[in-house]
């Protein structure tokens, strides 16, 4: 039984009898993993303050072929990422970024994803309070992308013509992106896309995490993570709610116009 040590974050973690935890771990050598955290609530000797959610370390995992549960031997803390405790807005936030990860990447995805999610909770953590739903929304459709399903934005998903910068798309969410006015009618029924739209879902889905992204409008945050999650429902999801996903939209309230 091999011992791998690999950079790793914490997603999601629970009880197991009367002193072990159970971790979801994401990793960058080993994809995702769940392991068996022995004795971690009854003694801080091994693993400390490693161990709580979203913080970011090195795990030393027993790590058997076949096995859906792995046994962690050690997990020495790099970032607790400590802002994302303190405040609802980005817990909310990194919880759904939790959510995606586990749900839809997959579990033997090595390195880039894995970069991508820990840069995506790095600027979760950093942002002020009161742009976190904005850094959250912006990051999920980051990692969206890094799954390998970002939607068509610059070319119609179906003849491919270039579309203008300054023009209103129907974005279809059947389609996997957005539609010329001549291809529209042909698709699944879809919502108009206005300019302004499009291009924070362009800077969303490219580039550096953080890098220039736009500021929402505060009426426009409830249109954008509506877009999201239907985009979700139509090519990612199982069939299972998003818990966490679902929580954290309806945290929104009432904000006004939306898309379409």
């Amino acid at each position: 039984m091999p011992l791998v040590m690999t950079d790793a974050v914490v997603l999601h973690a629970f009880d197991y009898l009367e002193s072990s935890r159970i971790i979801r771990l994401a990793t960058r050598d080993a994809g995702l993993q769940s392991v068996l955290a022995r004795g971690a609530r009854s003694s801080s000797r091994r693993f400390g303050l490693g161990l709580d959610l979203f913080a970011s370390g090195v795990a030393q995992i027993q790590l058997r072929p076949g096995r859906e549960l792995q046994q962690l031997d050690g997990f020495d803390l790099t970032s607790s990422r400590d802002p994302i405790a303190r405040d609802l807005e980005r817990f909310a936030a990194a919880s759904a970024l939790a959510e995606l990860a586990l749900r839809f990447a997959d579990g033997d995805e090595p390195g880039d994803l894995y970069a991508t999610l820990i840069a995506a909770l790095d600027a979760v953590a950093a942002a002020p309070g009161d742009r976190a739903r904005d850094v959250g929304l912006a990051a999920a459709w980051h990692l969206v992308a890094g799954f390998g399903f970002a939607p068509v934005l610059t070319r119609c998903c179906r003849c491919e013509l270039l579309l203008a910068d300054e023009d209103t798309a129907t974005f279809s969410h059947g389609a996997g992106g957005c539609a010329c006015r001549a291809c529209a009618p042909l698709l699944p029924r879809g919502r108009p896309l206005p300019p302004e739209a499009r291009a924070a879902l362009r800077a969303w889905t490219t580039g550096t995490v953080g890098t220039d992204w736009p500021v929402i409008e505060t009426a426009m945050r409830r249109a954008h993570l509506r877009l999201l999650r239907e985009f979700l429902e139509q090519h990612l999801n199982d069939g299972r709610p998003l818990r966490a996903f679902e929580t954290w939209e309806r945290g929104l309230g009432t904000l006004g116009a939306a898309l379409g």
